[in-house]
């Protein structure tokens, strides 16, 4: 089959790969129909996710037809339409039965990877390194899915691909970035990145009840975006001071709820910009946790920071004291996709939101080096890339 191969720093190329095939009873086959370039995506073509080996396939966010089943998947069978979300969870541990899915205790093969780095090892995710599993991802023809009762969700026929592809990732995500900010009707929200998953968050939190939200990026198009959506827009470039400016768009509080989804490859206009690309490439830091920082500096006294922008490992100069002494609440998480499956996709049903609002280029499985170089350079307007095998 053909699949999305990564080849090195700034290097994918489509090749011929061996198909993939029925590993363990639970195991199904899906032929994809749709898969999607992520934000997240694009840490992995830059470089800074650690254990990716040439040839790995990537991608994380895909649906499509089961074609084939292992014995003891009783729930799907060939013909079936399926969303896969990008989490691989068991179902059965402690973290699935407590809907904490994303860190699944058993589906992750090399944990011992991921616990020298992170303490503990979330679970298995498609095409996102060999510390998190070393799984096939999705940007191919066919797809192996494990536990396969367990993850996907059947979708009826009625709902084209661009309205529920991106229940697999990053509308979920958006979701309990919105969620985790605990927004309350009336609330002020300040979202960083105004990319896929920021407009995500910025459509939630509207549908949690915020009364204003302020989106910051630096991307004319991207703020353009927002503000149709009904954001306030605030260019970081133009700023002089992020933390200053919300003060001043707040009556001087500061937002109730501050988002970061931008994680870490964030970019600033100021001299700190560079020290963190300096750290970063000397390997004295793995992130560049600008945004972090400022999220917590600008969030009001007690107020609270969710944090869903992927961080790959340890970030410097990370204000403690203002987070301890003025009662900041923090919470990250990659999502508990699984959880949100169904009361996402009625929402889509009730006519709540259409997320293929986010779309901005279709394309072949053949044109997916062109698709992230757009992506990552921000040209043409790209928002987010949806590819069709």
């Amino acid at each position: 089959m053909r699949a999305t191969c990564w080849m090195g720093r700034g290097k994918v190329e489509v090749r011929d790969v061996p198909d993939p095939q029925i590993l363990n009873s639970h195991d199904a086959i899906v032929r994809v129909t749709s898969t999607a370039i992520c934000g997240s995506d694009l840490h992995l073509y830059d470089g800074f996710i650690p254990t990716m080996k040439k040839g790995d396939v990537l991608g994380h966010e895909f649906m499509g037809e089961v074609v084939e089943v292992g014995p003891e998947v009783h729930d799907l069978r060939p013909g079936d339409r399926v969303v896969v979300p990008f989490p691989i969870s068991c179902g059965s541990c402690w973290a699935c039965e407590n809907e904490l899915f994303s860190i699944c205790e058993n589906s992750n093969p090399n944990a011992g990877i991921a616990e020298k780095l992170l303490g503990h090892s979330p679970a298995g995710i498609y095409g996102y390194s060999h510390m998190l599993g070393g799984f096939p991802g999705g940007q191919a023809e066919y797809a192996r899915v494990p536990f396969a009762d367990v993850n996907p969700i059947k979708i009826e026929d009625d709902l084209p691909d661009e309205k529920v592809l991106f229940l697999s990732d990053i509308f979920p995500t958006g979701w309990i970035g919105a969620e985790m900010a605990d927004i309350k009707d009336g609330d002020v929200v300040a979202v960083w990145g105004a990319g896929p998953v920021g407009q995500f968050a910025i459509a939630s939190a509207f549908l949690m009840g915020a009364e204003r939200v302020i989106a910051i990026d630096r991307f004319p198009y991207r703020l353009r975006r927002v503000e149709r959506m009904g954001a306030d827009p605030l260019d970081y470039e133009e700023a002089i001071d992020v933390p200053d400016a919300l003060r001043d768009m707040t009556g001087g509080r500061g937002p109730d709820c501050c988002i970061d989804a931008v994680g870490l490859e964030a970019h600033h206009a100021t001299p700190m910009y560079a020290y963190d690309r300096a750290k970063q490439a000397t390997r004295l830091e793995t992130d560049r946790p600008f945004v972090l920082r400022e999220a917590i500096m600008s969030c009001r006294n007690g107020g609270t920071v969710s944090v869903v922008g992927v961080y790959g490992g340890f970030v410097d100069k990370f204000p403690m004291g203002s987070l301890m002494n003025r009662s900041i609440t923090l919470r990250g998480a990659q999502c508990h996709v699984q959880k949100y499956l169904r009361p996402l996709l009625d929402r889509i049903r009730n006519g709540d939101i259409d997320p293929s609002f986010v779309v901005s280029h279709h394309m072949s499985l053949d044109d997916t080096p062109r698709g992230y170089r757009l992506f990552r350079d921000k040209r043409e307007e790209c928002n987010k890339v949806v590819l069709h095998p």
